[in-house]
């Protein structure tokens, strides 16, 4: 038992709370999505975007990234300048209300016409965290002719407010910090991701110059690079795809006025959606008032739906489509399209602080409506571009169905090459791997499985009992035949696939007979009609799924006897009436008993094996078809649809069969 430790005691006093930089500092991971180097990626470009809402609302055109060799970072911009000085209406200093206080900030009012209309801050978070998991984080902020500086150390402020005068009219900020290592696990940033995090802003906020200076960690020089993109995302989307396209970059701008639901406040999105048309590469990107949406989210959707149902209909409309062909999925048109989406709205929804997917139900309704209309417009005043994007899309769609089902066939194929009886309910394999000597026995019900297995050579015959009446392969759809567990349980131990190809068949291979497990394949049922019915209905199943099998002379049927007649010194067996008689005859005037032979499942083990397994004494009948026409004919009269042909096929020939009939 525990001892009553205070550790132990839990009571009124045990809760307790987070506060100030603790808050962030204990738990990072709540507020960047990780306490390692994806959160203090994170925490970067929380600084970083206060910059990029300036310029997006036109103040400066150039922002300064500076990463240096101890890991410590600079942000400068040339805008208005973040006021750090008293705030009368929160009687608080704007620099402890920016930096010290989480939820403070000036984008709050956004949706009513605030200072910024599209912004990737929103939350008063960032820059408040960021200086809280920071080992020491500097401000200095140059407006109204004043430079203004105040210094911070592990989330606390180490100096007040210190104010300058300026002689010059410069404005703009400073933000100098080093990640802590006491909050994130790693806060060595690649230059891979300031490259990456860098060039996907100039790329959304045109005409805004980045300028990056990478010290490298072991040299000391810097790596000074520059990115701007005049003219935005079309810009970029002509440095991927260059002069070798399927379609020139277009671009297609335009504003919806919305609201999420009914009850909600009515916003704008403006939309920027730059895309062409590739054979050579594929690239997606989604971004949202500057932010890069790694899971896309509402434009993702829109862009799925309204392409799919754009492209689709453009398909139908022109015949596009080969007689009963699916139609396209999203992935054939990805395979060609270069595009992306730049996206703005007051209201923004993300998913989380990381701001990777938004999730404005307004904002996906917009930009499908939006990209559907621009789509339709496209194709009907580019003819001959519509044409060659239809027909990239078909043979993207064509090439992955085909691969597809090479990647099924191949996963059926190697599936069917693991061992059989852990898949196959009652079958029972024989022991060779010689496929010359193996013979599958298929057996009418379980009963007969018994008296089988007990009379096989286990060496190389193999068995699997038919539970019940077979399905009528010939009368049943494709669909019904690939659900029926009897049929398949055959063609899986089989092993040689199927002849037919439809959509149906998911579990058994395309047709190869090398596949072939089998050098016999011996159908044995009891000498009745049920027997007869069963043996013809498994062979309909070889006629209609597998009819190489009986042209290569791999089926037989194992005659049953009908009669058994034991005399004092010897029991023989007559497999027909003509048989019987000459036996018989033969006996004379010695005393014999006659009687019609049992079900395979009452034999015992020694009868089963001299009349219908051992090679040496037992009557295979070969089943093959001398004529293709006839056999077609006879199949489809006796087991078909033709009902008239069958009917009148008994009143012609049914006599034949009266003495022989169970009636």
């Amino acid at each position: 038992m525990a001892k009553n430790t205070d550790k132990n005691i839990y009571n009124d006093e045990t809760i307790s709370s987070l506060k100030g930089a603790e808050r962030i500092r204990k738990r990072p991971s709540v507020m960047f999505g990780s306490d390692g180097l994806d959160g203090c990626e994170h925490s970067f470009f929380e600084i970083l975007s206060n910059s990029v809402d300036e310029a997006r609302a036109g103040h400066g055109n150039t922002i300064i990234i500076t990463s240096y060799a101890d890991l410590s970072i600079k942000v400068e911009d040339f805008a208005r300048g973040i006021p750090l000085d008293w705030n009368e209406k929160e009687q608080r200093y704007n620099w402890d209300l920016i930096y010290c206080e989480l939820y403070a900030g000036g984008k709050y009012n956004n949706i009513e016409g605030g200072i910024y209309d599209y912004s990737l801050g929103l939350n008063g978070l960032g820059a408040c965290a960021t200086q809280y998991a920071s080992e020491f984080f500097e401000v200095t902020s140059y407006y109204n002719k004043t430079k203004h500086q105040v210094s911070f150390k592990k989330g606390e402020a180490v100096t007040e407010l210190i104010k300058e005068p300026l002689t010059t009219n410069k404005t703009g900020t400073v933000q100098y910090w080093k990640p802590d290592l006491e909050v994130f696990t790693d806060i060595n940033i690649p230059y891979e991701y300031y490259t990456t995090v860098i060039k996907k802003q100039a790329i959304v906020n045109a005409g805004v110059k980045f300028l990056l200076n990478f010290q490298d960690r072991e040299t000391g020089k810097f790596i000074n690079t520059e990115y701007l993109y005049k003219n935005g995302i079309q810009d970029y989307i002509e440095e991927l795809v260059g002069e070798d396209c399927l379609t020139k970059p277009v671009m297609w701008n335009g504003e919806r006025t919305g609201r999420d639901r009914e009850d909600a406040p009515e916003y704008k999105v403006i939309m920027q959606i730059s895309l062409c048309f590739s054979n050579k590469i594929s690239n997606i990107e989604y971004y949202h008032n500057s932010s890069y949406l790694e899971h896309g989210g509402s434009p993702d959707k829109a862009l799925k739906s309204a392409s799919v149902s754009a492209i689709d209909k453009y398909l139908k409309n022109n015949n596009k489509y080969n007689k009963n062909e699916s139609k396209i999925v999203f992935q054939d048109i990805e395979d060609c399209l270069v595009c992306v989406t730049n996206s703005f709205s007051v209201v923004a929804s993300y998913a989380n602080q990381t701001k990777k997917a938004i999730t404005n139900v307004f904002i996906a309704e917009a930009m499908t409506d939006f990209l559907k209309h621009n789509f339709e417009v496209y194709f009907a005043e580019n003819p001959m571009d519509a044409e060659k994007i239809a027909a990239q899309i078909l043979i993207n769609k064509r090439s992955r169905e085909s691969a597809e089902s090479a990647r099924l066939n191949l996963k059926k194929k190697l599936t069917s090459g693991m061992e059989i009886g852990n898949r196959v309910e009652k079958f029972v394999n024989c022991r060779t791997k010689d496929i010359s000597l193996r013979e599958l026995y298929i057996v009418e019900g379980d009963s007969a499985l018994g008296s089988c297995k007990l009379a096989r050579n286990a060496e190389f015959q193999a068995i699997i009992p038919v539970r019940g009446k077979p399905l009528n392969c010939l009368k049943s759809t494709y669909e019904k035949i690939f659900k029926n567990e009897i049929i398949v349980d055959l063609l899986r131990v089989i092993g040689c696939g199927v002849e037919i190809k439809t959509k149906s068949n998911k579990d058994i291979t395309d047709f190869d007979i090398n596949m072939l497990k089998w050098n016999k394949i011996i159908i044995c049922t009891d000498a009745d009609e049920d027997g007869y019915q069963i043996r013809t209905l498994i062979l309909t199943m070889f006629y209609r799924l597998l009819p190489t099998l009986i042209k290569l002379n791999k089926v037989f049927i194992a005659e049953s006897p009908l009669f058994e007649i034991t005399s004092k010194d010897k029991i023989q067996f007559a497999y027909n009436e003509k048989e019987k008689n000459n036996i018989v005859s033969k006996l004379k005037e010695k005393k014999y008993t006659l009687q019609r032979s049992k079900g395979l499942g009452e034999n015992d083990p020694e009868m089963m094996s001299y009349t219908t397994m051992a090679p040496e004494t037992r009557r295979l009948i070969c089943v093959n078809q001398d004529d293709d026409l006839l056999t077609e004919i006879m199949f489809d009269t006796l087991l078909g649809d033709d009902l008239p042909a069958r009917k009148k096929f008994i009143s012609e020939n049914g006599y034949r069969y009266i003495e022989a009939a169970d009636i």
